[in-house]
C-alpha cells in the first residue's frame, strides 16, 4: 500500500529549505559551493523515507550525499527524519530523475544508488525502468571516469533485465550477488523496504557496475 499524500506538502517543505533544494539546477557544475568542499558526490535515486542516505552520510563524512525523490510527500517524510541535526554532507532534491542532466554536469557524480526501484514489469512501461537505455546513457554522462552504480532489488525480473541492460551498454561488472544478506553482513546499510523484505525472508539481489 502506498503511503498517503501529505496535505500541503510543498508548503511544509519550506521548513527544510536549508537542505531540501527546490531549484537544484542552480548548483549544476557548482555543487562544491553548496557543500563547501570538492569531496566525491554520491546520488541515491528514489531516496524514499531517507534511512539509507542518512546513515550513509553519517558513516562517510568524507563523501557528499544527495537524495533524489519525485514524491513531494515522501521527500517531506525524509526531511523530517533527517531533521535539524542533519550531517552537513547531505541534501535532498525533489526532482524527476529524467531531468538529472539539468542538475549535474558531465562527470560530476562518483556513484549512483538505485535502491528498490519500481520494476515497471509491463513491457509497455520499459522506458520508465531506471536501468533502461535512456537512463543508462544519462548515468554515463553524469558519472566521472571510474564512477559506479549500485543496484539493490527484491525483484528477480528487474535484476535480470538490469544485468542484460548494463551489459548491452558496455558497463563493467564489478559485483553480482544473488543473495546480498546470506552472510548477515552488519556493515551493509539498508533501506526501510530492505529491512521489511529481510524480515519476510525475501532474497535481495545486488549489482555493482563501473563506467
Amino acid at each position: 500500500m502506498r503511503p498517503r499524500n501529505i496535505k500541503n506538502a510543498r508548503e511544509k517543505l519550506e521548513e527544510f529549505r536549508e537542505f531540501v533544494l527546490g531549484e537544484p539546477s542552480g548548483y549544476k557544475g557548482r555543487w562544491r559551493e553548496f557543500f563547501g568542499n570538492s569531496n566525491p558526490i554520491h546520488l541515491e535515486i528514489g531516496t524514499g523515507k531517507g534511512k539509507f542516505i542518512l546513515e550513509s552520510a553519517r558513516k562517510h563524512p568524507e563523501t557528499n550525499f544527495i537524495g533524489l525523490e519525485l514524491s513531494t510527500s515522501t521527500i517531506l517524510r525524509a526531511a523530517r527524519k533527517i531533521g535539524p541535526d542533519r550531517p552537513r554532507n547531505l541534501c535532498l532534491v525533489n526532482l524527476d530523475a529524467r531531468n538529472l542532466g539539468e542538475v549535474f554536469e558531465n562527470g560530476e557524480l562518483a556513484k549512483i544508488y538505485l535502491n528498490f526501484s519500481d520494476p515497471w514489469p509491463k513491457k509497455r512501461h520499459e522506458k520508465r525502468r531506471l536501468t533502461s537505455e535512456f537512463f543508462l546513457n544519462l548515468y554515463r554522462f553524469l558519472l566521472r571516469e571510474g564512477g559506479e552504480i549500485e543496484v539493490k532489488t527484491d525483484n528477480r525480473g528487474f535484476f535480470e533485465y538490469s544485468l542484460v541492460s548494463f551489459n548491452r551498454h558496455h558497463y563493467r561488472f564489478l559485483e553480482v550477488n544473488l543473495d546480498l544478506h546470506a552472510n548477515n553482513d552488519e556493515e551493509i546499510i539498508t533501506t526501510e523496504y530492505e529491512e521489511k523484505f529481510i524480515s519476510l525472508g525475501q532474497t535481495i539481489y545486488f549489482l555493482k557496475v563501473g563506467k
